[in-house]
């Protein structure tokens, strides 16, 4: 099946033990681990004839590359690797999924269509991670890789990083959560690679913090200082206040909401909390000072006035009101005013100039933090005529972003030559194929050893690679510095020590218990069955319930967001979610819809204290909890947390479910009107429901007309294809045989 490939051999070595075991793979940028992945499906392929070959990616544009990759060196056609996104139809996906032997995908589409059993994993004889140090908590990769190990006929796992993290624990959680039985290392000093690294120099800009921006600073700090003194003065902070880290505040911040949710009304730990927000904020506010510039500071501010003028957080609007606060702000647009900006965007502008005059096609990349600073530096690029794009995420709430399409084009352009300098967030850190890079700029230093590992493989990749780090003297910038350095030196230091006592590995598999515990639960009866309403996809609740051999069905609802029987449907919310739909109004009209069940549940969930939620008063809550009770004698239940809901959900299904009883194939609330029961008939025909159900209404007038249309009849409607038609008439024509 291969086509122009030529192992090295560090890479053939690699695949030779990822033949026998899940293998961890760990090199360097641009040392072709795609390649390795490729040798081993068309290992497992070839081993494995009926099999297919699953490959993940964290984000759309890494998918396309490795689909194109995969297409360019294995001897498939087209239809054969397909790629799989959030933009394909769970249908659709189906139907590629029956043909394909290489499908490439995002995680999360993959995870949905596990949980709805729309693609089964019993014949995947590979799964590929990339990007795996992902695979920690709860990221698609840990439930997926879970399922697959369950499901798989001939399981084989292959996870692919250049930096799985510093921490041990990390590491080890990576480990357990991918099944890994095996770790290939390779650093920049091993022999068998050394060939192929591409030298890449780093060189640190230093810059001196100019004393026109320290009275900004000064008071920005007095201000800080002063939010964590009036928490030490209520108690909640011990000792020398210069010694509390973020790490710390924010430790502090969670212990004192859980106090909140445990039941305690202290009004000193309500106002310490608002106090530590306030801190945070500022300290957000110094770091964008120091590191970034005036204009992203000031686009800052002005958000934190917006949201004090038509919000409802105290934090906020207690924050702006603040006299040190005040003066940082009226200081700040008196050096705007003044024409003051932060160095570093001289030193960028010199640097970059220099570059267009030494080679005239130069290829850049310029990594910054926020994207306020990456619209200062494209505007600082205009000036200079250099042919710049920004690469930034997709949109958000607050800010207008790239569509993937939009990513894909500016990535393609920029490797055509097409400008010459790339202005990315961290969107573009992890995994794009970028060949001949010429620079690659940190606008600032960054504290994680995975990101600057990622970053700085943009470059080097043909040839000799070079990166500039600009780093502001006597600022957080150098401790960012020295905290990336010493957590790079500490991550390879640890995988040198796992990979020298793999025999440690055995018990960190064997602590996941997950498997054997499925075994016994299915073992024990035959599956539940839950249906829920497709919104609720990205929810932890689907996931614990299939954990549990729960089968989960995602479908459109009208009502509510669970049903555990034909006659019980679930109204889920979060305790914040509960007091915003009072506040929003569509609360009474969902528990209204509700009723059409014959046993309606609303079920509140969260440990924290519901009437500190919103600026509500509490006898508007206790008030809609009595109308939900009295008027429309809907009970209410409490959980704590997801996997408290989940076992409630679980409980209260296997008490309906009796399997002495008709299968459990509800489809949507008992009908009221004509209408409605006309469309519960024919919602209830085969891949029909809700959604179908009407325009097959419309097209033949009466449910008469419908169950006597001829499939192709049927397949005119817009839809409703071969299949769909084809299943539609069995239903209708096949005699009914009492088992």
């Amino acid at each position: 099946m291969l086509k122009n490939i030529k192992p090295r051999t560090y890479q053939e070595t690699i695949f030779n033990s990822a033949t026998t075991k899940n293998s961890l793979v760990v090199l360097p940028t641009g040392l072709g681990k795609t390649l390795i992945a490729i040798l081993l499906s068309t290992s497992r392929l070839d081993n494995y004839p009926k099999s297919k070959v699953l490959v993940l990616a964290p984000t759309k544009p890494l998918a396309e590359q490795h689909l194109k990759t995969f297409r360019k060196h294995m001897d498939l056609s087209e239809e054969q690797i397909v790629l799989f996104t959030g933009m394909v139809r769970p249908e659709k996906r189906a139907e590629l999924w029956s043909a394909a032997k290489i499908v490439v995908s995002t995680p999360q589409g993959i995870e949905n269509d596990v949980i709805s059993k729309r693609i089964p994993l019993a014949d995947v004889s590979l799964l590929v991670f990339d990007e795996a140090h992902r695979a920690v908590k709860d990221y698609a990769y840990v439930f997926i890789a879970e399922q697959y190990e369950k499901q798989a006929k001939h399981p084989r796992i292959l996870a692919l990083t250049a930096s799985p993290g510093s921490e041990m624990s990390q590491i080890e959680d990576v480990c357990a959560n991918l099944f890994i039985e095996n770790i290939e290392i390779r650093t920049e000093d091993d022999e068998d690679i050394k060939s192929y690294i591409q030298e890449t120099s780093v060189n640190w800009v230093e810059i001196d913090f100019p004393e026109s921006l320290n009275n900004i600073r000064k008071y920005l700090e007095m201000c800080f200082k002063n939010k964590l003194l009036q928490t030490k003065e209520l108690g909640f902070i011990q000792g020398n206040i210069s010694s509390y880290t973020k790490t710390s505040l924010l430790a502090l911040q969670g212990e004192l909401r859980g106090r909140i949710s445990s039941g305690e009304k202290d009004y000193s730990i309500l106002k310490s909390i608002s106090l530590l927000a306030e801190a945070m904020k500022v300290q957000h506010a110094l770091e964008l000072l120091e590191s970034q510039g005036l204009d992203p500071l000031n686009k800052y501010i002005q958000k934190l006035e917006s949201q004090a003028v038509s919000g409802t957080v105290k934090a906020v609007k207690n924050l702006v009101k603040d006299n040190y606060f005040i003066h940082a702000k009226n200081k700040l647009e008196e050096m705007i005013s003044k024409g003051f900006e932060h160095p570093k965007l001289d030193v960028l502008k010199k640097i970059v100039s220099d570059e267009i005059q030494n080679k005239k096609n130069v290829k850049i990349i310029i990594f910054s933090q926020y994207r306020s600073s990456s619209s200062k530096i494209k505007s600082l690029l205009d000036e200079l005529s250099l042919k710049s794009k920004m690469f930034i995420g997709q949109t958000t709430r607050e800010e207008k972003g790239l569509s993937q399409k939009e990513q894909k084009e500016i990535i393609q352009e920029f490797s055509e030559g097409k400008f010459n300098c790339l202005i990315s967030t961290s969107v573009g850190e992890e995994g794009l194929d970028i060949p001949q890079v010429d620079l690659v700029i940190f606008y600032e230093p960054i504290p994680s050893a995975i990101r600057s590992i990622q970053r700085r493989g943009r470059t080097g990749r043909l040839e000799e690679g070079r990166v500039i780090v600009l780093m502001t003297k006597k600022t957080r910038d150098e401790a960012y510095r020295w905290s990336s350095h010493h957590k790079e030196k500490k991550m390879h230091r640890n995988l040198s020590n796992l990979k020298n006592k793999l025999s440690g590995f055995e018990p960190i598999i064997r602590k996941n218990k997950k498997l054997d515990s499925f075994v016994k639960k299915e073992s024990e009866s035959a599956p539940l069955k839950i249906i829920v309403d497709y919104r609720e996809k990205g929810s932890n609740i689907l996931k614990l319930l299939v954990r549990e051999g729960i089968e989960v069905d995602l479908r459109h609802l009208q009502v509510g967001d669970y049903l555990l029987s034909e006659d019980i449907a679930v109204e889920y919310k979060t305790k914040k979610d509960f007091v915003d739909s009072i506040i929003d109004g569509r609360l009474l009209q969902q528990l209204k819809d509700l009723r059409k069940y014959v046993r309606p549940l609303l079920v509140i969930q969260g440990e924290e204290d519901i009437y500190t939620q919103r600026n509500v008063h509490p006898n508007a809550i206790r008030g809609m909890l009595s109308t939900i009770a009295v008027s429309y004698r809907i009970p209410t239940i409490f959980t704590k947390n997801e996997e408290d809901t989940a076992g409630l959900f679980q409980i209260i299904a296997k008490r309906e479910q009796d399997p002495e009883k008709k299968d459990f194939q509800m489809h949507t609330a008992k009908p009221i009107s004509l209408k409605e029961q006309q469309e519960y008939i024919v919602s209830s025909l085969p891949n029909i429901g809700g959604a179908l159900a009407k325009p097959l209404l419309k097209e033949f007038k009466t449910v008469k007309k419908l169950i006597n249309a001829s499939e192709e009849q049927l397949k005119k409607v817009n839809l409703i294809g071969e299949k769909k038609a084809k299943k539609i008439r069995e239903v209708i024509d096949i005699e009914y045989v009492d088992d």
